[in-house]
């Protein structure tokens, strides 16, 4: 997994300081060449790992990538699902039966069918679940994803039920089926870590808010570095800025400092930010690299 991540909040509107910021943003990134222009720039910068959603656009992307490999080398997909408004959207403008078409895998739709007969009459969770995942990674075929990530509205959603069976299904079927790694992005990493253990799953891949002010971390900074001691997990830290609270140099030379986060996620929309940020990972991964 890549030290730098580059993610995609900012691809569709979402900015937790500003409104207006994030207005902004989804009127230039409706077309999708405004996207692949930013991408290209975060590649050529050194963040070519890209965590994303799989919103429609996404797709759009990763047929752009198939088309030309050449041109995206070194540039890995990190799917992130559910995305529950694409679903949402869609049986709205095509109604439930064409829906599903849509987003059903094209090989072994008969199995897939199946699976999905099962889980509706006998509750059957699994099946649902794999069911949901085979939809959601349709649009990466042919394309690496080494790590698929769990969004953080089912992951805490199922720490709230106690539902620790769901990662465990969840973690061998990215295993089984994609040959890749279950990634899990939480609100609340002191909860989810014990559970993960219980689950059977050793040295989770973890995705959650790490940053100097303890912004949206659930337990505080030294409740995650106390569970992270205790529950070993490869952790990627997101909103590492707060949202704009912190300055970005203080920022990362805090987040680069801290020993237990293996990989930073980012999102920018400009080729100065993405550059400065890449730019002050190295400097303070470099300088740490140093021996005193």
């Amino acid at each position: 997994m890549e030290r730098i991540l580059f993610g995609d909040n900012q691809f569709f509107g979402i900015n937790h300081m500003s409104e207006e910021k994030a207005r902004q943003q989804a009127m230039r990134f409706q077309k999708i060449d405004a996207i692949i222009d930013v991408l290209q720039i975060a590649l050529q910068a050194g963040a070519g790992g890209f965590m994303c959603t799989t919103h429609d656009k996404i797709e759009k992307i990763a047929d752009q990538v198939r088309a030309d490999p050449s041109k995206w080398e070194g540039f890995t997909f990190y799917p992130g699902m559910p995305y529950a408004h694409k679903y949402a959207n869609a049986v709205t403008e095509l109604g439930y039966f064409d829906a599903v078409r849509k987003f059903l895998p094209k090989e072994g739709i008969v199995d897939t069918v199946l699976r999905g007969t099962k889980a509706v009459l006998s509750k059957d969770i699994e099946s649902m679940m794999t069911l949901l995942v085979d939809a959601e990674m349709k649009m990466f075929r042919d394309l690496p994803t080494p790590v698929v990530f769990l969004q953080n509205v089912v992951t805490d959603l199922v720490q709230g039920l106690g539902f620790v069976d769901a990662f465990a299904v969840f973690h061998a079927h990215i295993k089984k089926r994609y040959n890749a790694e279950a990634g899990f992005i939480t609100m609340n990493v002191p909860k989810l870590l014990p559970m993960l253990k219980d689950a059977g799953i050793e040295n989770p891949i973890v995705c959650a808010n790490y940053n100097k002010i303890g912004f949206r971390m659930s337990g505080g900074i030294e409740g995650y570095r106390d569970v992270l001691a205790k529950y070993p997990a490869r952790m990627i830290a997101m909103s590492v800025l707060g949202s704009g609270a912190i300055r970005p140099r203080e920022a990362i030379e805090w987040i680069c400092n801290e020993p237990l986060v293996e990989s930073i996620l980012f999102g920018a929309s400009s080729r100065a930010n993405i550059e400065q940020t890449v730019s002050l990972i190295h400097e303070y991964d470099a300088a740490r690299a140093v021996p005193a």
